[in-house]
């Protein structure tokens, strides 16, 4: 085993698996123990969404311009914005040959929606009953698929980006993406079609299956560590 000569730092590159795991089971914790709360009617959380949704639903009398401005708002969340956004990344990563990043992107961007769907068929919650909002959609309400969609998109965003940004890109960018998802699930919730716990599960949803998957994958960026 090499020494580092006197007077040198040693530098180490690992890929930070521990804390990442972490993340993806606490947000798989979340995910399941709202879930529970839901299908089993758990009062003090049904009072906490009807409260919210009351306080935020943007009214069944609303204008057609604010309706409109909060459609294009959500469409962040859509599957085939995040489609569409992924097309340039995949030409960029098959012309690098990153075929490992390229599987990974395709299974997160694509399945994220699917794994929504079918936690929306297992805990079959209907949406808010407003008149110009949930009642409107014949689907179900838990976890929100727009706010799934925002978070898998932004941390994918920032684990394909982060070895390429200095320090403070990097807070630039996980300021900015936090806000991005923030702004979704609100869109969501100012339309009326979600409660408050379909849209943090949603989030913890998306979140924890990008990081999931990006482990299993082994495209997490590679960490330098300074003993």
């Amino acid at each position: 085993m090499s020494v580092p000569p006197s007077g040198s730092t040693a530098v180490t590159r690992t890929r930070a698996v521990g804390p990442v795991l972490s993340v993806v089971a606490g947000c798989a914790a979340l995910v399941a123990l709202l879930g529970v709360a839901v299908s089993t009617d758990f009062g003090p959380l049904l009072r906490l969404d009807r409260t919210v949704s009351e306080a935020l639903y943007a009214g069944d009398d609303r204008s057609a311009a604010l309706d409109v401005l909060l459609e294009v708002l959500t469409a962040p969340g859509l599957s085939v914005v995040r489609y569409a956004l992924a097309v340039p990344v995949l030409v960029w990563l098959v012309r690098r040959r990153d075929w490992r990043t390229v599987l990974w992107v395709v299974v997160t961007a694509v399945f994220v929606r699917h794994l929504t769907s079918a936690l929306k068929e297992f805990f079959d919650r209907v949406r808010p009953d407003f008149a110009e909002g949930g009642a409107g959609y014949e689907t179900l309400s838990f976890p929100s698929g727009h706010s799934s969609g925002i978070a898998t998109l932004v941390v994918m965003g920032l684990v394909l980006a982060w070895p390429h940004l200095s320090a403070a890109g990097r807070r630039r960018s996980a300021v900015i993406g936090a806000g991005l998802v923030l702004l979704v699930g609100l869109t969501r919730m100012w339309l009326g079609v979600h409660y408050l716990s379909d849209v943090v599960a949603g989030w913890a949803l998306g979140v924890g299956w990008t990081l999931l998957t990006a482990v299993v994958l082994g495209v997490l960026p590679v960490v330098r560590r300074t003993p």
